[in-house]
């Protein structure tokens, strides 16, 4: 096994490569691609650590649920073995740390549970980038750039993420940020990352092709061949995500027979809630989940 190494920015004229490769989903690989929930019900493995990051520019004690522009507590699914996250750098010696090791998790944790872990060992390539600065933490996949952005409120997070999504466009195509904010919603695929820890996130994925022309994954606001949907919409969008996910809770308690609880616990690692409409006054969210999770044996 070995791991991919690519590129991390940070701000301060300093920048951090981060690559990870946890040695445990080695494991996971060999001996199942998938974790059983229940009779029936079985959840591909995805690992990644939930929480990596850099410390915070003042010093003193923190609580370290609640994720920043050091990054720290990000439970983005994204972040899987061959990415790289970029991070800002704050104090001497970034001070990397790592935690949190997740097997698979949705677009949206809901109750603070994935399939929780712990790696055996993580591999972790660090490389200082003096070449631009960053304000928040992006991640980079071998197609795509993610940004992120976090507050307690979903909407100023989505705002954040709209925000650093238009600078990212602004870079890739050499244009002011202004005019490649018009092109936000039709080139990043918006979801939520997650809604537990504090500080909620959401995060948008832009290809790192300009000339892609690879559609955004669709928004279905009914059932499909595929998944089980649930939609919300409304000018609050912490009421829109707490109506879509509630509403995927109660689909699965109901309709696949499972207890209030597993139902909950099952949205939490595989509910994927993207966000929609995002410049009208009333934003739209669509939570799905595969069909493909029940099995036959």
């Amino acid at each position: 096994m070995f791991c991919r190494s690519r590129s991390t920015k940070l701000s301060r004229g300093r920048g951090v490569r981060i690559s990870t490769c946890p040695a445990y989903s080695d494991s996971f690989r060999r001996n199942s691609p998938t974790a059983e929930f229940g009779p029936g019900i079985e959840i591909p493995l995805r690992p990644f650590p939930g929480t990596l990051g850099v410390a915070r520019a003042q010093p003193g004690r923190y609580n370290a649920v609640p994720p920043g522009p050091f990054a720290g507590n990000l439970d983005n699914r994204e972040l899987i073995e061959g990415t790289t996250l970029h991070v800002p750098v704050f104090v001497r010696g970034a001070l990397v740390w790592t935690g949190d090791s997740h097997a698979a998790q949705g677009n949206g944790e809901v109750n603070l549970t994935a399939i929780e872990t712990a790696f055996q060992e993580i591999n972790v390539t660090i490389t200082v980038d003096k070449t631009r600065k960053l304000e928040w933490p992006r991640i980079e996949t071998e197609s795509d750039w993610i940004t992120m952005a976090f507050d307690e409120d979903l909407g100023k997070a989505l705002d954040g993420a709209k925000s650093e999504t238009a600078k990212l466009i602004a870079e890739q195509r050499n244009i002011a940020a202004e005019q490649a904010a018009t092109s936000v919603p039709t080139r990043a695929d918006c979801r939520v990352t997650q809604v537990v820890d504090i500080k909620k996130g959401v995060h948008c994925i832009v290809p790192k092709n300009p000339a892609s022309t690879r559609p955004i994954p669709p928004r279905p606001i009914a059932e499909t061949a595929d998944y089980l949907v649930t939609t919300a919409r409304g000018a609050d969008l912490n009421k829109a995500m707490d109506e879509a996910s509630w509403g995927m809770i109660e689909l699965l308690q109901k309709g696949k027979s499972l207890s209030r609880l597993d139902a909950y616990s099952l949205a939490s690692i595989t509910m994927d809630c993207r966000i929609g409409e995002m410049i009208a006054p009333e934003k739209s969210v669509h939570c799905v989940v595969p069909k493909s999770l029940w099995v036959q044996r």
